[in-house]
């Protein structure tokens, strides 16, 4: 499983969670992932979220308070990787976990850490071939937006401005494994795009 990551400067604070992004089209006109209902029994939804919960979340800042000092004569270096997995409970039931470490440096210091692990226990009435895609894309998408606030949240009353992750490409990336691996994926793992504007000081 690759892991990759870039930097990730600060946004506006604005921690509210955002509505997950309806799947693209893969450029030839046609749905390239997403739920379907073919193998949905007549009445239940394709798709349902039975839980979301926090795994793990810590949060440190080991240089404080002297770091608040660099903060304030410098833009920091933001480093944010985003880890997808997903594993089987039993039939038709899988949890998805989004694995997300954030790390601000100034002046080779680090300002604060952030790892958060945030999951979500899915019920899928898909056929088997769509398992895949929208296990590794639709639920890491329905699960983003409150990983986002977490981290935002923490970060400030860390005592620091929030941190918002920009947004994740789950396809992209989704496909990028997919050709490295062969076409079976248990995992993937993506870099956050930075956050629009703004800027880090304490």
């Amino acid at each position: 499983m690759a892991e990759r990551g870039e930097d990730a400067p600060q946004g506006p604070d604005d921690p509210s969670p955002e509505p997950p992004a309806s799947t693209g089209d893969g450029g030839d006109g046609q749905k390239t992932s997403g739920v379907t209902e073919d193998a949905a029994s007549p009445g239940e939804p394709p798709l349902v979220i039975n839980a979301q919960y926090i795994k793990d979340l810590s949060f440190e800042a080991p240089n404080a308070p002297g770091i608040f000092a660099h903060l304030q004569k410098q833009q920091p270096e933001i480093r944010v990787n985003i880890d997808v997995q997903a594993q089987p409970l039993r039939e038709g039931v899988f949890e998805v976990t989004l694995h997300v470490t954030a790390e601000c440096k100034a002046d080779d210091q680090v300002a604060f850490i952030v790892e958060l692990a945030y999951a979500g226990v899915f019920t899928l009435q898909i056929a088997q071939e769509h398992v895949q895609p929208v296990l590794l894309v639709e639920c890491p998408r329905l699960l983003f937006p409150f990983v986002r606030y977490i981290v935002s949240d923490c970060t400030r009353d860390g005592g620091f401005p929030p941190l918002m992750i920009g947004p994740v490409d789950f396809y992209a990336m989704y496909q990028d494994q997919l050709r490295e691996h062969g076409g079976q994926l248990a995992s993937a793992a993506a870099p956050a795009d930075p956050a629009p504007d703004g800027g880090t000081n304490a």
